[in-house]
């Protein structure tokens, strides 16, 4: 459904890790920017777990240093009906990242988590930040009320008015202010992945229906909430491609769009083709596969849309 890997291709515009000065960024590999993303952002990426079969893993983020759970495995588990769920980082994880980030010269950290609504991540940076005390760097936590690309917006934002040499108080502002513009729409074959993970919020309505339906939702003030039902996959599709222009007012030029997917290239790229032909100002749309916690809960053959409006001044 939202930001994925490809590191091949990038939708940032990117800033030099030495441009950062003082204030760092953190976010969670929910933002699902890859390796050489990460590092040409200078931004520090926490995993959240993934468990299989009461297996516990890292997020796969590229990074090649430890063992982790991928995409891939997920579709796997899923497919053959294992049990597969998903956990936040420990609060002790992000203290240590936090002075890490304090031993290399960074007086204050913003850090950037999908919407509290979904994950206890941005819980666990609150604790983090409020065990460090008076001899820690300042870090303010950021609830972004998004996930995904809609996430990694925001992400970009901190970023760019860090590089600026913005405050702390601005930085986190500037995240918040380019995640909360963003909008998601979200397309998947069944509600069941989000019923077992708890995800399911107002959805919960269609469960009667679920096998004759094709649920489409959105993450409204960082919640998952039905949006229309509809009884092919194309229509789900069409729906996606049409609420995704409706987001799109104005100059499309200004206006961002990702498309994520889990096991669905097809699909998305349809959606990328179908929206670059609605919306012909807008520039590079990226398609890319989500990670395993994502995909954990929305399951195979998944698509969404994110949508970034201009910000007004």
């Amino acid at each position: 459904m939202i930001a994925g890997r490809n590191p091949g291709r990038r939708i940032f515009a990117l800033a030099s890790p030495s441009m950062a000065g003082s204030v760092a960024v953190v976010t969670d590999s929910t933002a699902y920017l890859s390796a050489p993303m990460a590092a040409d952002l200078g931004v520090t990426v926490v995993p959240l777990q993934v468990v299989v079969d009461g297996v516990s893993r890292p997020e796969d983020i590229g990074s090649g240093t430890e063992i982790t759970f991928d995409a891939d495995d997920v579709v796997t588990a899923l497919r053959a009906n294992r049990t597969v769920t998903t956990s936040r980082p420990s609060p002790q994880v992000f203290v240590d990242t936090y002075r890490r980030l304090q031993a290399r010269g960074h007086s204050s950290v913003v850090s950037v988590h999908l919407s509290g609504d979904i994950s206890g991540t941005v819980e666990a940076a609150r604790l983090a930040a409020a065990e460090l005390g008076s001899d820690g760097p300042a870090v303010e936590v950021v609830d972004s009320r998004s996930l995904g690309m809609g996430l990694g917006f925001g992400v970009q934002a901190a970023v760019t008015a860090a590089a600026a040499g913005k405050s702390l108080d601005e930085v986190a502002r500037a995240a918040s202010r380019r995640s909360l513009n963003s909008s998601i729409y979200i397309y998947v074959d069944t509600l069941e992945f989000l019923r077992r993970g708890g995800r399911i919020g107002a959805a919960t309505a269609w469960l009667g229906s679920a096998l004759t339906i094709k649920p489409v939702l959105s993450l409204a003030d960082g919640r998952l909430e039905p949006v229309e039902r509809v009884r092919t996959t194309q229509r789900a599709l069409t729906r996606l491609v049409e609420l995704a222009a409706a987001e799109a007012y104005g100059d499309s030029t200004d206006t961002r769009v990702a498309i994520h997917h889990l096991s669905a290239p097809e699909r998305a790229n349809e959606v990328a083709d179908r929206l670059r032909e609605s919306l012909p100002g807008l520039g590079e749309i990226e398609v890319t596969e989500v990670g395993p916690v994502i995909g954990a809960h929305v399951g195979p053959g998944a698509v969404g849309v994110v949508v970034a409006r201009p910000l007004v001044a």
